[in-house]
């Protein structure tokens, strides 16, 4: 049965000294011994103090919270589950149990904390909460999952179901990507109830609302080329449709009016109609090939499951034949 100690606390930081230490001690205090804070090159005594507070620090050797949490998993952690957080104390260590629990059941591999379920006052602003509840109902519509709460950075994953992965993203973007990347390759994800409290007054946000979140919502479209094609290319075709169509009822309406016939505009008009057709048709095509790819990659991974099993099976069975017979005690 897992424990803590099977668990690394991954807690990217970045110009954090005014949490870093309290939020290091938390975790150490609910028996996480195995603590670890990657420093973004912070201009502050984050390091120094992370390092005193007993965690173990090192320097990441890029930029950006995304490249961090992916150099930390596959560079320095070897702990088969990992619990992220971020280091400047919003969220509780208290309640990391509550996040493990279905990582250790098996319930999961990748758990959410849902930050809305006990927002306290102050915790977030006004437009953070109407940016958030936009990009995940965009998620929700692109992808077809409501995780409830995506941008969470109170996350715990198994270290083997991240490495299945496909992350690039840089800055605060890793926590929709890997929520994107858990739909597309199956991985179980669940939610959990978490408490979100505000930042301590001495500590500053490295957020920038308006240019993150438009980095994110982009993110989330880019990403449906891969995830959902008939959303992705639909969305287009659509649009151009509509462009021709516009177009094309100005033409009809100015020939019959005014008898003005605009065969240039005509000619755009229709282009725009039939390449938002092929768009749509591409991704229809694009969707049925999606589908019978994941069919496919799931009955594989089923297949190589049922090998390892049996094979575990057969060296259960030779080792037990192997084993020498107990002697006969004599009275």
């Amino acid at each position: 049965m897992a424990d803590r100690d099977d668990v690394c606390v991954l807690l990217p930081a970045y110009n954090e000294a005014a949490t870093i230490e309290s939020v290091v001690e938390g975790f150490r205090g609910a028996g996480f011994e195995n603590v670890l804070v990657v420093d973004g090159g912070s201009a502050d005594d984050t390091y120094e103090l992370a390092e005193a507070a007993g965690a173990r620090v090192v320097e990441q050797s890029g930029e950006g919270k995304g490249q961090a949490v992916r150099e930390a998993v596959r560079r320095y952690i070897e702990a088969p589950y990992v619990l992220m957080a971020d280091a400047d104390e919003t969220y509780r260590a208290e309640e990391a149990d509550r996040m493990l629990e279905p990582l250790f059941d098996g319930r999961a591999e990748h758990v959410i904390g849902d930050r809305f379920a006990d927002m306290r006052p102050g915790a977030m602003t006004r437009l953070n909460r109407v940016g958030n509840r936009i990009i995940n109902g965009a998620f929700s519509l692109i992808h077809g999952h409501d995780y409830a709460d995506i941008l969470s950075g109170y996350r715990a994953f198994t270290r083997e179901s991240f490495q299945r992965l496909s992350l690039s993203s840089e800055g605060f973007g890793i926590e929709t990507e890997m929520a994107v990347e858990c739909v597309k390759h199956g991985v179980r994800t669940v939610v959990v109830p978490i408490t979100y409290l505000p930042r301590p007054d001495e500590s500053e946000t490295n957020l920038r609302p308006v240019r993150d979140g438009g980095l994110i919502l982009v993110t989330l479209y880019r990403m449906a080329k891969t995830n959902n094609p008939l959303f992705y290319f639909g969305s287009v075709g659509m649009s151009t449709i509509a462009v021709g169509a516009v177009l094309g009822i100005y033409v009809i309406y100015d020939w019959f009016v005014r008898g003005v016939s605009h065969e240039v505009i005509a000619t755009v008009g229709g282009i725009a109609v039939v390449l938002g057709i092929q768009l749509l048709m591409f991704g229809v095509l694009s969707d049925m090939i999606v589908t019978v790819s994941r069919e496919q990659t799931q009955q594989l991974e089923n297949l190589a499951n049922r090998l390892s099993e049996e094979r575990r099976a057969a060296r259960s069975s030779d080792d037990e034949t192997d084993a020498p017979a107990p002697e006969n005690r004599q009275n």
